[in-house]
């Protein structure tokens, strides 16, 4: 079956997250974690318009996921969704006045822009955090999943067999155990309420790929803590050590914190 619908990383990393999957016309956002205006050059960027935006889900309520959401959904009239314990942080965040509707997401999920959206939970230091899991018309499927402590089986279950999966691999646990963070934030970020390193995130690659995933998207990398090549080849090692070859196998890509070239992925 010819791929139709596409990922396109807008951004990704501390400094903002917002993906688009969708087709060129119609699609959805997860997050929207930069300003109103970079949001709109970057959907351009991609050659996507904001009108093409039918709705926003929310993964969580802190700044790198939420800072362009009020205005550029306002703008626009985008609808937006997101889990109860979100929706009431961000209403107390004063990030919910503006024009447009907000809704929960149920566990059953939505259907919006053609392809029906479910959450799955995710461990994380926030309100009730979610990853979202994207079913396209014509049977294909793309998961995102960042912003998490550990892996849990509810999170495994969630990617298992989709085609695309887009994954957090936050750090290097040696860089980021010898950095300059102080302690505390140290300790939040290796917690099991934290965020994913690049050894946890390629030890779950290999049974992703067995059960049907053929792309995997690396995301959420730290600035200070990891670069794109050791996220990149810390993965295709633990693939290697299992008998699989990019390119034959499997495709990986790491999300930039920045898409100044439009990358977009199709799937």
């Amino acid at each position: 079956m010819q791929p139709l619908a596409r990922f396109c990383p807008l951004f990704s990393g501390s400094s903002g997250n917002s993906y688009y999957i969708g087709s060129s016309h119609a699609g959805i956002l997860i997050d929207a974690g930069r300003s109103a205006k970079q949001m709109v050059q970057m959907l351009d960027t991609c050659g996507l318009e904001p009108k093409a935006v039918q709705a926003i889900f929310i993964t969580h309520e802190h700044s790198d996921h939420i800072k362009g959401l009020r205005v550029f959904a306002s703008r626009f009239h985008i609808p937006v969704y997101a889990s109860a314990g979100t929706l009431s942080a961000l209403l107390q965040m004063g990030c919910l006045e503006g024009d447009f509707p907000v809704e929960e997401i149920s566990p059953d999920g939505v259907m919006c822009a053609g392809m029906l959206i479910q959450p799955f939970r995710t461990p994380h230091d926030s309100a009730e955090s979610v990853g979202y899991r994207v079913f396209t018309a014509d049977g294909r499927s793309a998961a995102v999943s960042t912003d998490l402590g550990y892996m849990t089986d509810t999170v495994r279950a969630a990617l298992c067999g989709a085609d695309l999966v887009a994954i957090e691999s936050n750090h290097d646990i040696g860089m980021l155990q010898n950095g300059p963070y102080p302690y505390p934030l140290k300790r939040r970020i290796l917690s099991r309420t934290g965020h994913l390193s690049n050894l946890a995130c390629a030890d779950e690659l290999y049974s992703l790929a067995e059960r049907g995933t053929t792309r995997f998207v690396l995301a959420h990398l730290s600035a200070e803590n990891n670069t794109p090549e050791l996220a990149y080849q810390t993965s295709v090692c633990s693939l290697s050590l299992c008998g699989m070859k990019e390119g034959t196998d499997y495709t990986l890509y790491v999300a930039p914190r920045e898409n100044s070239t439009g990358k977009t992925i199709l799937f």
